[in-house]
């Protein structure tokens, strides 16, 4: 593997405090506009239909909005569409009693109202409430048990404090990646509440590569302080790190450019959130497990 960065002597540790504060504007910042706005909960999670039409001939959404009127009170109309496709417009509703008489009404409105103008039905989805309660509800304890899961299995693996930096870090990583997802409006659907899960497990992997390297060197460097030895073993891992970020970013990008709509929110997750993770793991996890153990260690010498 090329050391792109053999040499590297880079001091990460002491400037902890400058990226807790970038990191803590961001996740706050994100939170903020969640409650502001609510979360954007896809039909899996909130429940209702939503359908997605497409015209011969290009409309605004605007234009769908205004031609459909009452028919839709209280719903949503929105263009989407990959890049280099045509645009599709997502019709969102509350669930109806009728969703098969609904869906011919709105297609007989767009056909009157736009004469000349072939309306296509690209896609419906019907979730009932109920259904998409007991989907967050599932989302929420699938992430926290993934979570406890990694806590345990860190702390087996290497020391509590080890485990508590590595939980920081992948909290970290998922809040400010939900941050991003809250700024750009994209939906919290299955497919995200996926991305997210899978950057749980490809976060922590590469901080244990760190924590490996950082165990090696406490045993080797014992005349040297802890801040150093983090330093030193991020400095050492710092090619690999790079190099598989870079790897794994790439990859996802031409996900993000080329997938098309229903893998949109999956790949900028996974593209946010692989950024998020090479930064925690240099910035949150190791300094993190610095000041845990030095505050033991002042704690136990007041004693």
């Amino acid at each position: 593997m090329p050391q792109f960065f053999a040499n590297a002597n880079y001091k990460f540790v002491q400037h902890r405090w400058r990226t807790v504060t970038i990191s803590t504007v961001i996740i706050l910042a994100g939170l903020v506009m969640m409650v502001v706005k609510g979360p954007n909960w896809s039909v899996d999670f909130r429940g209702g239909m939503d359908m997605t039409v497409r015209f011969s001939q290009t409309v605004s959404d605007g234009q769908v909005r205004a031609a459909l009127g009452d028919v839709i009170s209280g719903g949503e109309v929105k263009t989407i569409g990959g890049l280099g496709a045509q645009s599709d417009i997502l019709i969102r509703m509350k669930t109806s009693d009728d969703p098969t008489a609904t869906q011919r009404m709105i297609q007989d409105k767009l056909t009157a109202e736009f004469p000349g103008n072939k309306v296509e039905v690209r896609e419906i989805a019907l979730v009932g409430p109920r259904v998409g309660r007991e989907l967050r509800n599932s989302a929420a304890i699938s992430a926290v048990l993934a979570i406890i899961l990694l806590l345990i299995y860190i702390t087996w693996r290497f020391r509590f404090e080890f485990a508590i930096g590595g939980i920081i870090a992948l909290v970290h990583n998922v809040f400010v990646t939900l941050a991003f997802v809250v700024f750009m409006d994209y939906e919290l659907s299955l497919s995200v509440l996926a991305a997210f899960l899978t950057l749980i497990g490809y976060s922590i992997n590469d901080t244990i590569v760190v924590f490996d390297r950082i165990r090696e060197n406490m045993k080797k460097l014992k005349d040297m302080s802890l801040a150093d030895v983090m330093d030193r073993s991020i400095n050492e891992t710092l090619s690999r790190s790079v190099i598989t970020s870079v790897t794994v970013f790439l990859s996802t990008l031409v996900l993000y450019i080329f997938g098309g709509e229903v893998l949109r929110g999956f790949s900028f997750v996974m593209l946010v959130g692989v950024i998020a993770s090479a930064y925690a793991t240099v910035f949150v996890s190791a300094p993190v497990v610095v000041e845990w153990a030095e505050k033991a260690i002042l704690k136990g010498k007041k004693k």
